[in-house]
This record gives C-alpha cells, structure tokens and sequence, in this order.
C-alpha cells in the first residue's frame, strides 16, 4: 500500500469507531481543526514537548497545568495502525501515557509517517527501542455492564479526535 492508502485507511477504521479522524498538511490547518475540536473548552493540557505541539495555538488562559483537571488534552502520540483505526501512546521520551486518557476529550496529534499498516509494523519500526509503556486506543472509551447496557467514556476519553499531521 502507499503512504496515502494507509493514511485513507487508518481514516476509514478510525470512523468505524466513532472516533473523529481528520488529516491535515500545515500548521494552519492543525490550528484551525483545533479551534473547531475545542470550541466550548476552558481547560485544555498540551505538553509542548515535540514541534507538532509547540504548533499548537492555545491561549494562556485556557490551558491547564495538569492533565488531572483537564477537559482536553492536546498530544502527539506515537503511532497509529491502519488496520485498526488504533493510536498508539507510549512513554518514549518520558511522555505520560496516561495523560490522553483522564480528559474526556483526547485529541491525539499523529504524524502521517507514523500511521503503520499492521500493529507489526509498529514494532518493526521500533527496532531494538521498543518504549517501556504501550497503549493502544481505539475510539472512545467503551463499557457494557452484564446487562449490555453500552457506557461510554468510564475508563477513557469519551470523545477521541485524531489529525494526522
């Protein structure tokens, strides 16, 4: 497959599961898709640790110093799988993994060279620097008690918007 079927791919699955998938190609575009994806937000945690969230325009006043409070956070994840509609958090590079998942809304930064076809590609990709903590996450957080009564967001986010960059 080429880059950009892989990328339509991961787009298509990530849909499937109710996950809100957008691509963009500049810094102007991410900027844009952001102000739509946050409109409503107060609280809003994006580390500033890799350029992609550096290009992030949040003003002061809405961000937040902890991803505990939070309403959104606003990160570059490592990796995302087409085959799934998966995005991969790890704690290369000493990110906090769990910091997608406290918000109710995790809105996950990925960049197109990143998208794998196959989970096996990822780890492929890793070589010998596989990181020490995983997750995948696909969609919004979901849960059904014993009766199959369907709850979203207990033990995750329950809005995920993805914009592969």
């Amino acid at each position: 497959m080429t880059r950009d079927e892989i990328i339509d791919l991961f787009i298509q699955n990530a849909a499937k599961v109710a996950a809100e998938p957008i691509r963009v190609t500049t810094a102007e575009e991410l900027n844009r898709v952001l102000a739509e994806a946050l409109n409503g937000s107060d609280s809003v945690y994006c580390p500033d640790g890799t350029e992609k969230e550096k290009a992030v325009s949040i003003s002061p006043e809405r961000r937040s110093g902890d991803y505990f409070t939070a309403a959104v956070c606003v990160e570059e994840v490592a990796a995302a799988i087409a085959e799934t509609g998966s995005i991969i958090c790890t704690s290369h590079g000493g990110k906090v993994v769990q910091a997608g998942l406290l918000p109710p809304h995790h809105v996950a930064i990925v960049s197109a060279e990143n998208v794998h076809e196959k989970l096996d590609d990822f780890f492929v990709a890793c070589g010998d620097s596989l990181p020490t903590n995983v997750t995948l996450e696909t969609g919004p957080s979901r849960t059904a008690d014993i009766e199959l009564t369907l709850t979203i967001g207990v033990h995750g986010p329950e809005r995920l918007t993805i914009i592969v960059f």
